[in-house]
């Protein structure tokens, strides 16, 4: 055979092959090569949505934090308040009560004071008639001279 020849049917066989390639086996490939660069792409935008949710969730939590540390700093501030006004209240009540004390303290000793000059009085007043009476060397009878006695007793 000639080299014309062999060449011209190896360029049958070779369009065939190249035929038989295009029909048979390209399509496959080419689909999964589609198909791997479909998910691939899928992948990628997925993981571009979980990194702008990620950074929505960041967002939004920093905003809670934001919002708890200010809630707490308030209570805390309202219950420093609460605690001052307890410990104010407390003080006014325990002034209240010591000036109550000190008043009934006043009133009872000025109470005794005045039993005091009374029982004083009374003594006085039969020390003057045990005096009158040994003076006068006769016995003085209280209960007749009663009028005398308690008008001594307001005048002592």
């Amino acid at each position: 055979m000639s080299i014309n020849a062999t060449l011209f049917v190896q360029a049958i066989v070779f369009l065939i092959l190249v035929l038989f390639t295009m029909k048979f086996v390209w399509p496959p490939i080419a689909k999964a090569l589609d198909e791997r660069a479909k998910k691939i792409a899928d992948g990628l935008a997925a993981a571009d949505k979980a990194k702008s949710e990620l950074t929505a969730v960041n967002k939004r939590v920093e905003e809670e934090l934001s919002a708890t540390r200010n809630e707490t700093a308030s209570r805390i501030a309202d219950a420093d308040r609460r605690a001052q006004a307890i410990v104010e209240e407390a003080k006014a009540r325990a002034t209240e009560e010591g000036n109550k004390i000190i008043a009934a303290a006043r009133a009872d000793a000025e109470q005794q004071v005045i039993q005091a000059r009374e029982t004083l009085r009374e003594q006085v007043a039969a020390l003057a008639v045990k005096g009158a009476e040994q003076i006068l060397r006769k016995e003085v009878n209280p209960a007749v001279h009663s009028d005398l006695l308690n008008r001594l007793k307001t005048e002592l």
